[in-house]
């Protein structure tokens, strides 16, 4: 009986992701392990494996489709002795995939009044409708959800109510829990009986956008996946997670002179290639990573459980890319010298920047830089990204007067921005960890110590 080869789910959130290229054409013999495919996610291009052996007998969904659901069919294998255009005429019916988006229309000025799209249309007239299915909208303030999710839900302290489900027809099931566990899909709690809801202006929608601008004086480029995830991930973050801001000016004089004696004295290769180059990031991170163990109780996640207080320091680094962003993660970097935390970051940003970054490698972390300093920004605010309770946006180092001993001098100034989850980390605990960091950023030595 022909096996179907079905759209694989490449990290625990993906819903759908984009077939990218066949690596086999229909006729090719699969062996179990051979790469069939690569599928776009919303941060990375990953390679498919096959799990069993025959012949593949039919590629459903063509190279190039974009929005293909997890678990839908994509291809046919035969198995062996089985006849592959009798397995390929069997092949279960998919349904066609979302072909990329073409560049909308420009709408035609407002003066041209012209007929409303389905979009924006003005209600008809009622009319009878049809009864809707009972599981796809919930009667009331019926919840629906698994036995199994309910009792999670339950034994984390957790309405489930507020978990946003992701089986059929919107079902909480143990997985949505288990997010909610770490602050992923949770929906804001419902406003106190008798407390009005306060009231959220509705964004513009498409057509009032482009009617704002003359016909023909853009063009419309389609979101692609990692945008469209990134600005639902960044709007939740700032529409739940309650931001205050702290920042202050760090001295990097002695690191600037530590980092030029470092370098000088990198091993070099055969070629003359030395082992590291240390850069001025390079240093942020390993005095984040040390500043939180030793402000522990900064070191945190916020769940409506309980706060997970996390025994490691993993940074996330911001890494600019085509589309984007993504942020790597230097595991337990409190524990790793500089040099390596330094080679990390070059070989995560080569392959972020190619998508090919893996799950692990940029999912979770307990804390973030973003560093833009090599732009000459002097001073920004960066947004927190869940389940993270802080991330530090670090500006240019330049040469700042500041007065010392009564004199002015000429030092090198570096300003950063602590952006801190009001809900894990009071205004006091922001303050001693940034207060920490500046003390080894400014004294380099001490983070070996």
């Amino acid at each position: 009986m022909p096996t179907n080869i079905l759209m694989p789910a490449l990290s625990p959130t993906m819903e759908k992701g984009n077939l990218a290229k066949w690596l086999k054409k229909e006729g090719d013999t699969i062996k179990s392990g051979d790469v069939i495919a690569e599928i776009e996610t919303d941060k990375a291009t990953m390679e498919v494996e096959a799990v069993d052996e025959g012949t593949l007998a039919k590629i459903v969904v063509p190279e190039g489709s974009q929005d293909v659901a997890v678990n839908s069919v994509i291809a046919v294998l035969a198995g062996e002795g089985e006849d592959a255009k009798a397995a390929a005429s069997s092949a279960a019916s998919a349904p066609p995939p979302k072909a990329a988006a073409a560049p909308a229309k420009p709408e035609a000025k407002a003066e041209t009044k012209p007929a409303p799209t389905a979009e924006a249309r003005a209600p008809e007239p009622a009319k009878p409708a049809a009864a809707p299915a009972p599981a796809a909208v919930p009667a009331g303030n019926r919840i629906f959800a698994s036995p199994l999710a309910k009792r999670l839900a339950k034994d984390a302290g957790i309405d489930v109510s507020r978990i946003s489900g992701s089986g059929p027809h919107g079902r909480v099931i143990a997985r949505d829990v288990a997010d909610a566990k770490s602050g992923k899909g949770l929906k804001p709690a419902a406003p106190a009986a008798g407390t009005a809801a306060p009231a959220i202006a509705p964004a513009l929608s498409d057509q009032q956008v482009r009617a704002l601008f003359e016909d023909g004086s853009y063009e419309v480029v389609p979101h692609d996946n990692m945008r469209r995830t990134i600005a639902q991930r960044l709007t939740a973050s700032m529409q739940t997670v309650p931001h205050f801001y702290l920042t202050i000016d760090c001295n990097i004089g002695k690191l600037l002179t530590a980092r030029e004696e470092i370098n000088a004295a990198a091993p070099k290769d055969k070629d003359g290639k030395p082992a590291y180059k240390l850069s001025v990031n390079d240093f942020v991170v390993k005095a984040l990573a040390v500043a939180l163990q030793r402000i522990p109780n900064a070191n945190v996640s916020w769940t409506d459980a309980g706060m997970l207080k996390h025994k490691h320091s993993d940074v996330g680094v911001a890494v600019a890319m085509p589309g984007g962003l993504i942020t790597p993660i230097i595991r337990q970097a409190e524990l790793k010298s500089l040099s390596t935390i330094s080679n990390e970051m070059k070989d995560f940003a080569v392959r972020a920047r190619n998508r090919k970054l893996k799950p692990h490698e940029y999912q979770g972390g307990t804390t973030a830089v973003s560093n833009l300093g090599m732009y000459g920004i002097k001073d920004f605010t960066a947004v927190i990204n869940p389940p993270h309770a802080t991330i530090l946006a670090v500006g240019t180092g330049e040469e700042r007067a500041i007065v010392r001993n009564g004199k002015i001098e000429a030092a090198h100034i570096m300003s950063v921005t602590l952006s801190c989850d009001h809900r894990a980390v009071d205004g006091a605990l922001g303050a001693e960890l940034i207060g920490a960091f500046k003390a080894l950023i400014e004294n380099p030595v001490m983070m070996v110590v």
